[in-house]
């Protein structure tokens, strides 16, 4: 049962938030009778499973809002602002109720106001909610028929399966009733993406096993194709296994003629290019479109638009874009704050746009597509930007940066100011996020997926913030260099270039050396410096490296090439800026460096003198 609960679980949370998107859809398109019956069919799917669970209440519910779609899609009631909003109201409680589920106990009915508006929704009642005035009278609602007295016991059979008590009822649960105006965003997207049971106050979930298993999904769905192609390429590499024995066999035993070598040559080559093509088949079983989390998005934009009193549409661009499965879950909270800050912030009201000559409803879009081993999200409004200037002069007033630091700063860097922690204006940026977390942990969540996060806004135009990502957390290309002898790895996304370090060449500005790079004046870092190491020679070579917030040259002694490292995690002891550690192909163990945190904030970040980078024996630390 505790098998055909998840299963039920994840097709109807993807069925859910399917019927999401349509109805938005359906908000703009009434006539589209095509959008209904594929809602219609959906939430009949959602109540059927239900119904076999013996969720005696999340099927009541269902079936009203059953009701409802039948009548819209048959024309008997019209599509209006009113209809939606208890629609959407039914849907956000019906995912709640899934939480429950989640949780081992059995959702609690639904709050009796949202099941009056459906019932009275269903009769044409709400205002304007019928096709014809004079159709408006009362009609019977058929409620759903109560579970089979036979049928069975989901708490004693959910508690057969995991040890756990029988839950007492849960209280009755809120409707997730659409928002009044003035209500904060994060609680409009708190009930457009609904909650888990244990979330809510007076849940009555039991405590056990399941509470202390992770909440994420770790299940993930494989297309037979790509696993059949993993079935194959481990077959060739078995015949190719037993042809090497045989090779190794001949050679032992004195057969070393040119022929034997080269078969040897092939084989080992055959091999080669066998595992590649294994790894990165395996690689694409990870792999899911990202559209699966942009489901969501239409909802929350659309919840938050509408209690703000703005019209926003949500555009969706690039769902086939395939992302790493890990990463899925932990870039919901960063988009939705994105969004929310899109809505709630970077577009203006009907009025403003009116006076500024634009269209009243505001495009925002969201897009992801791969570019070489990376994949861009874009997250862009069409609102009135961000003012450079003024970013600076609050940064100044809040006493994040000096006056002296706001006037070398360009565009970019001022748009960064946004990141800093306890940045806040009210006409750019919210330090509330719809999740509860502000920009700076949203560029701190981003940053632990090994990805960076950019802005480019244009005054007047919009502003568009655009994130990127490895394709993969499993594999990660690095640059290997080195102190000495001894090797460190650090990730190739920020590599620009290497460059020789020329003594003459090399400055002192404010106190710290630096170099000129194509018109550009780079602070030098002394790797030995970050590390805590004393400095044996001068440095030979400069690595040109490009962050969120700056650039510089990483000073090494010498370097040994590029590597594809398979990150090998460090849960019980991590020094800090030690990302992981890899094994080179001679079985050399190597540490992967997190270079951001080596470098921490950007306030604390002033780098070396002229004199300490050139001086050597002498330890250098990093101010």
């Amino acid at each position: 049962m505790e098998e055909l609960l998840q299963d039920f679980l994840i097709e109807a949370g993807d069925l859910l938030s399917g019927v999401d998107n349509k109805l938005v859809d359906l908000e703009r398109a009434p006539d589209d009778r095509s959008l209904l019956n594929d809602i219609f069919r959906g939430f009949h799917t959602i109540k059927g499973g239900a119904g076999f669970l013996n969720a005696t209440e999340l099927v009541t519910l269902c079936h009203l809002t059953e009701n409802l779609f039948d009548k819209l899609r048959n024309g008997e009631l019209a599509i209006t602002p009113e209809a939606m909003d208890v629609i959407l109201a039914a849907t956000g409680v019906v995912r709640d109720m899934f939480g429950f589920l989640e949780q081992g106990v059995q959702p609690p009915a639904a709050d009796a106001d949202l099941i009056d508006r459906l019932k009275r929704a269903i009769a044409g009642e709400l205002v304007g909610g019928t096709a014809d005035p004079a159709a408006a009278e009362p009609v019977q609602v058929v409620e759903a028929a109560p579970a089979g007295q036979g049928g069975p016991d989901w708490n004693n059979l959910f508690n057969a399966v995991t040890g756990l008590p029988v839950a007492v009822e849960a209280p009755a649960q809120a409707a997730s009733l659409p928002a009044a105006p003035g209500t904060k965003p994060e609680e409009v997207v708190q009930a457009a993406i609904g909650r888990r049971a244990s979330d809510r106050p007076g849940s009555s979930a039991p405590s056990g096993r399941r509470d202390s298993e992770k909440t994420r999904d770790n299940s993930i769905r494989v297309d037979t194709a790509r696993l059949d192609q993993v079935l194959n390429l481990s077959g060739e590499i078995g015949l190719t296994k037993n042809r090497l024995n045989a090779l190794r066999s001949d050679i032992l035993n004195g057969l070393n003629d040119t022929e034997t070598l080269h078969a040897l040559d092939v084989a080992v080559s055959q091999l080669d290019l066998l595992v590649s093509d294994l790894q990165n088949a395996v690689m694409k079983t990870r792999m899911q479109p990202i559209g699966r989390l942009f489901q969501k998005y239409p909802r929350i934009a659309r919840d938050l638009a509408r209690n703000l009193g703005k019209d926003v549409e949500l555009v969706l661009a690039g769902e086939e874009t395939e992302i790493d499965k890990t990463m899925i879950e932990d870039l919901s909270d960063p988009i939705i704050h994105l969004i929310r800050n899109a809505v709630d912030h970077g577009v203006e009201s009907a009025t403003d746009r009116r006076a500024a000559g634009k269209p009243e409803k505001s495009i925002l879009r969201l897009e992801a597509r791969q570019e070489g081993d990376h994949i861009l999200i874009m997250v862009a409004d069409d609102g009135h930007g961000m003012n450079a200037e003024k970013l600076r002069a609050k940064a100044v007033e809040r006493g994040l940066i000096t006056d002296e630091e706001a006037n070398t700063m360009d565009e970019r860097q001022s748009y960064n100011l946004v990141f800093l922690p306890g940045f806040s204006t009210a006409a750019q940026v919210s330090d509330v996020s719809g999740r509860g977390v502000g920009m700076d942990v949203v560029r701190t969540n981003i940053q632990k997926l090994n990805g960076s996060i950019e802005i480019r806004s244009q005054l007047g135009k919009g502003t568009t913030f655009i994130i990127s990502l490895p394709l993969t957390l499993a594999i990660l290309p690095v640059l290997l260099v080195r102190l000495g002898e001894q090797p460190f790895a650090v990730p190739l996304s920020m590599v620009r270039e290497i460059l020789p370090i020329d003594t003459e060449q090399v400055q002192e500005v404010g106190g710290r050396a630096t170099m000129v790079v194509r018109g550009e004046v780079l602070p030098i870092l002394p790797l030995a410096g970050l590390l805590g190491w004393p400095q044996e020679r001068s440095p030979e070579y400069g690595v040109l490296m490009h962050t969120a917030e700056l650039s510089f040259i990483l000073a090494i002694d010498s370097f040994a090439g590029r590597e594809d490292a398979v990150i090998k995690s460090l849960d019980d002891f991590r020094p800090k800026g030690v990302a992981g550690v890899t094994t080179l192909s001679n079985g050399q163990i190597v540490l992967i460096l997190d270079m951001k945190e080596l470098l921490g904030g950007a306030g604390e970040f002033r780098g070396v003198s002229r004199a300490a980078l050139l001086n050597a024996s002498q330890s250098v630390a990093v101010r």
